[in-house]
């Protein structure tokens, strides 16, 4: 949701209007950003830990192309399989409401008096809400999700997350290889190649980074450090792993 604090036309009783009763619709930016994340770290972990052995530039681009491949389509899968379930849960939990206010009625009456009542509502405003809210079976339902099983009536489309997961994972971790794709081994020394994969891939860890802040609502530069800090000690660590495995290869 984007801020609306610093614009006052945002906040007229017309646009409040617009705003709350159009329905939220999904968004995959969270989707993108930890595909890329996960995508850009791990393919650059192998970068380093292969370097860190000393072996080829062939061995990089080997490796680096079947992880985001095979990594890529376990995330993506995961991702699916975990946004259907979120989406099932939600299902069966409408059922059971519905159910519920079929036979017990009154029971559920008193679970939507109790709900409002810890928002603060008491007397006879309290009992008007409570009538309003029952006297709209949907709206009866969508509070009970949401304000007693803690559910978000967002549905996110678990085949359009799993794509745009596999994309970013994809696209994104295969900046750390680019240098090795495009120019010839022999054009450059091992380390020269390896500080220009690091640079590029700083580069996209920073704007990764500074991507998720959309998220977390944080500083775009705090984000786009923190996973700059994090990517950089994944791959201090598979570097070190490497260089000290390196002769059992």
């Amino acid at each position: 949701m984007s801020d609306h604090a610093a614009d006052p036309a945002s906040h007229t009783p017309t646009a409040v209007h617009q705003r709350i009763a159009t329905e939220s619709s999904p968004g995959y930016l969270r989707d993108f950003v930890y595909g890329a994340i996960d995508g850009c770290v791990t393919t650059f972990a192998i970068v380093a830990g292969v370097v860190g052995a000393a072996q080829s530039a062939s061995l990089i681009v080997v490796l680096g192309l079947a992880n985001l491949l095979a990594d890529g389509l376990s995330m993506a899968v995961g991702n699916y399989l975990g946004t259907k379930s979120e989406g099932e849960l939600l299902e069966r939990a409408r059922r059971i409401e519905e159910r519920h206010i079929d036979e017990v009625p009154e029971g559920e009456r008193e679970e939507i008096r109790e709900i409002f009542r810890q928002k603060g509502f008491e007397g006879d405003l309290l009992e008007q809400v409570v009538e309003v809210i029952t006297a709209d079976r949907r709206q009866w339902v969508n509070t009970m999700l949401v304000d007693e099983w803690g559910l978000s009536l967002t549905r996110v489309r678990p085949l359009r997350a799993a794509l745009v997961t596999f994309a970013a994972f994809v696209v994104v971790g295969f900046v750390p290889l680019l240098v090795y794709v495009v120019i010839p081994t022999a054009t450059f020394s091992a380390s020269t190649t390896f500080a220009a994969s690091s640079l590029t891939t700083a580069a996209v860890f920073f704007a990764v980074g500074a991507l998720k802040s959309r998220i977390t609502e944080t500083t775009w530069w705090r984000g786009g450090l923190e996973t700059l800090l994090m990517g950089g000690a994944a791959a201090l660590v598979a570097y070190g792993v490497g260089a000290g495995l390196g002769h059992l290869a």
